[in-house]
């Protein structure tokens, strides 16, 4: 069974606890930056990643639970 893009995203997060990019987590998972951004506004949402603005550019991070 294939995993959801939302799924995708967060095992990528969860990986890595340097942050990323909407685009590293978009190569690392093969779909979109538009799809990445709406799975990590969603998760923004749910409190389950933070934000870190650095320049431009926006380092994500997992903080959520075992999700």
């Amino acid at each position: 069974m294939q995993k959801s893009k939302k799924e995708l995203v967060i095992n990528v997060l969860k990986k890595n606890n340097e942050g990323l990019t909407i685009t590293e987590i978009s190569s690392s998972v093969k779909i979109s930056r538009n799809t990445v951004a709406v799975v990590l506004a969603e998760l923004k949402g749910g409190n389950l990643i933070r934000i870190r603005p650095i320049g431009k550019a926006k380092l994500h991070y997992w903080q959520g639970g075992k999700k």
